[in-house]
């Protein structure tokens, strides 16, 4: 029988459309991977023109306040204002370097009667507590902030957070207990303050500049889908030789292996 007529048969033809289906979903995901590594590399675009780049008003970088503009995600921002020190939130589950910690959020009133979300930095997990042993205060009286702007966070269901403390810098919940005047575009995380204080939270990292291994997973996902049909034309061959030696009587031969 030949492999075409074998191919034919209703058994072979389920083995093909599982086959088939294996492919599909092996170059969907690779097509998925594919886009994981576009966004990375975006990212890597934005932090590589962004990061390092003359700082602008917090109009320019915001022109509608309350969107978020991606491509301009790591710009500096020079705001002056005051510190609403009352207003300090806590932001938990903040690992670095593998230790536990906080982000000290302090609300900024701008000159201009706007309310932008600062982040001062990050602190350890207390030696005793679920909390830092010591939160360095914000500077009282007027002061001149450059920061980078970074998008808020989405909420995270069944997560809560004791007084003082929140979850995640999601600034619409943040907006709704300061008052409208929010800017829910974006929050600054925090560059520089002039004056300086004595002491303050532990700066922000600078971003790791690694897309990923996107690239390689998105060959592997359509390698795995040629190998499919690589292995049901093997699938095929063995069938045949053993049709033929069931119609001949003759063993099915060994593969030769090559010294």
């Amino acid at each position: 029988m030949s492999i075409w007529k074998i191919a034919a048969t209703k058994r072979w033809l389920g083995y093909l459309a599982v086959t088939v289906v294996f492919a599909i979903v092996c170059s969907l995901l690779g097509v998925w991977q594919w886009n994981r590594r576009e966004e990375a590399v975006a990212a890597i675009e934005r932090i590589e023109n962004n990061y390092d780049a003359a700082p602008v008003s917090l109009a320019e970088a915001l022109p509608n306040r309350d969107a978020f503009p991606v491509d301009d995600e790591w710009q500096p921002v020079a705001v002056s204002g005051e510190y609403l020190v009352d207003e300090q939130l806590l932001v938990r589950a903040r690992p670095r370097a593998g230790q536990p910690g906080f982000e000290v959020i302090v609300p900024l009133l701008t000159d201009t009667g706007d309310i932008v979300v600062v982040n001062r930095g990050w602190l350890p997990v207390g030696s005793e507590q679920d909390s830092p042993d010591v939160v360095p205060a914000a500077p009282t009286g007027p002061i001149s902030v450059i920061g980078r702007i970074r998008p808020g966070e989405p909420t995270i269901t069944g997560r809560g957070a004791p007084d003082g403390q929140i979850a995640t810098i999601h600034l619409p919940t943040i907006a709704a207990a300061l008052g409208d005047d929010v800017v829910e575009g974006a929050y600054l995380q925090l560059d520089t303050e002039t004056p300086a204080a004595a002491e303050r939270p532990q700066a922000a990292l600078r971003p790791v500049i690694d897309e990923g291994p996107h690239l390689s997973y998105t060959f592997q996902w359509y390698l795995f889908a040629i190998l499919g049909f690589i292995g049901f034309g093997w699938a095929i061959r063995q069938e045949i030789r053993l049709q033929r030696s069931a119609e001949t009587g003759e063993p099915v031969p060994t593969p030769k292996r090559r010294r």
